[in-house]
């Protein structure tokens, strides 16, 4: 490693830590030559994930891509930064624990809707619209519609009280 004050290569770490939930180790080195003290992360190379999207275009999955999806579809809503962290995170470690695959965008976005669900209704209705890619507002009426009614159905379940024989 190469100091970023003075350029030489002489230094020793004076802490480790795991970082990033365990997919990185941060370490805490300082220059024997000037005595600054700077941080380098050490991540395993893994093999990229690629999406395929809509267009037939294929790119590296990019977390902070998903990361601003979602938090453009959270805003102003009561989730905070580090639930939608998490989020990303369970779906980065679900895409990394199958190395080296495809997925599609449209898969993509039903893992992102599908924690989004128990989260916040309109933060799932927002990523969805634009995931489900809506032509019209007839077609996004009926899937608030449709979410309207399993919401009902699962109140309605909640409060069913069984009768004794």
């Amino acid at each position: 490693m190469r100091c970023p004050e003075c350029d030489a290569t002489e230094n020793r770490v004076v802490d480790t830590r795991s970082s990033r939930g365990g997919r990185a180790v941060r370490r805490r080195r300082e220059c024997t030559v000037c005595g600054a003290r700077f941080t380098t992360y050490e991540y395993i190379e893994e093999r990229p994930v690629q999406v395929l999207k809509r267009s037939g275009a294929v790119e590296d999955f990019n977390r902070g891509k998903l990361l601003r999806s979602v938090k453009v579809a959270c805003a102003k809503r009561p989730i905070s930064a580090s639930q939608m962290e998490a989020l990303v995170d369970d779906i980065e470690d679900m895409l990394s624990a199958q190395v080296g695959i495809e997925i599609l965008s449209l898969k993509l976005g039903t893992l992102v809707m599908e924690r989004l669900s128990p989260m916040d209704r309109v933060a799932y209705v927002r990523f969805a619209s634009v995931y489900r890619n809506f032509q019209d507002a007839g077609e996004f009426q009926e899937f608030v519609d449709e979410i309207t009614a399993a919401q009902e159905r699962e109140e309605l379940q909640r409060n069913q009280v069984e009768l004794p024989f």
